[in-house]
């Protein structure tokens, strides 16, 4: 199943909100990172400052900055009248109500815009989707997906959560993925299967408390690692 930008929101997170959400370490230099769906996150840009060698894939890098700065605002008005017209659906606890929530997410996407061009031309943002990546087996320490596995439940099925996820494995030795509810609030339907399936292909599933909660119930993330044969 083909990826379709239009089921996708083009919202990015900055590098803070990468360590509470997928519980990442502190000292990130040297960890060879790979960010699934990054799409216009400012983590490369800063996780890549603190010495870590990062590659974000997502097929939003098709367009230029302009073009997805134009997608990220046209976005902007749908995405925030719906989260304030739910307020007490979300934790405010890190964002502090809907305008921090919009700050954060402007922070982001000019992180990431400042970075963009010179990112390229380094090939640290490339032009992939989900499940079939062209990188060489072990290619990464870790394979992260922030906002983009469980959370379009609706738009991806089980079949593509378990491909794009062993395809994860196939790179590297452990993957996290944040968050596990979709976007009705409500744990992905894919999730207990896929962690079914991951176990019988002899992966060890984790789901984790994190220290990350915007969507209410939504504190954890799905960590799977190559058990030891």
């Amino acid at each position: 199943m083909p990826v379709k930008l239009e089921n996708v929101v083009p919202f990015g997170r900055t590098l803070e909100e990468y360590r509470r959400m997928l519980s990442l370490p502190e000292d990130l230099s040297g960890l060879r990172i790979l960010g699934c769906g990054d799409g216009p996150a400012s983590f490369n840009a800063e996780a890549s400052r603190c010495g870590a060698e990062v590659i974000s894939i997502d097929p939003l890098y098709q367009f230029s900055g302009e073009q997805i700065l134009e997608r990220f605002e046209a976005s902007v008005p749908l995405v925030m009248d719906q989260v304030r017209a739910s307020v007490e659906r979300w934790n405010w606890s890190f964002h502090g109500g809907p305008d921090g929530l919009l700050r954060q997410r402007r922070k982001a996407i000019e992180g990431f815009l400042a970075d963009y061009a010179q990112g390229k031309q380094e090939g640290r943002y490339l032009e992939a989707s989900l499940p079939a990546l062209d990188f060489e087996d072990g290619s990464f320490d870790l394979c992260l997906c922030s906002h983009f596995l469980f959370l379009y439940t609706e738009a991806f099925d089980e079949v593509f959560h378990l491909a794009s996820l062993l395809e994860m494995l196939r790179l590297s030795s452990e993957v996290r993925v944040f968050p596990l509810l979709d976007l009705q609030h409500q744990r992905s339907r894919h999730l207990e299967p896929v962690i079914e399936a991951l176990r019988e292909a002899g992966y060890e599933c984790a789901v984790e408390e994190v220290d990350y909660e915007l969507q209410i119930g939504g504190n954890e993330m799905l960590r799977i690692w190559q058990a030891t044969r």
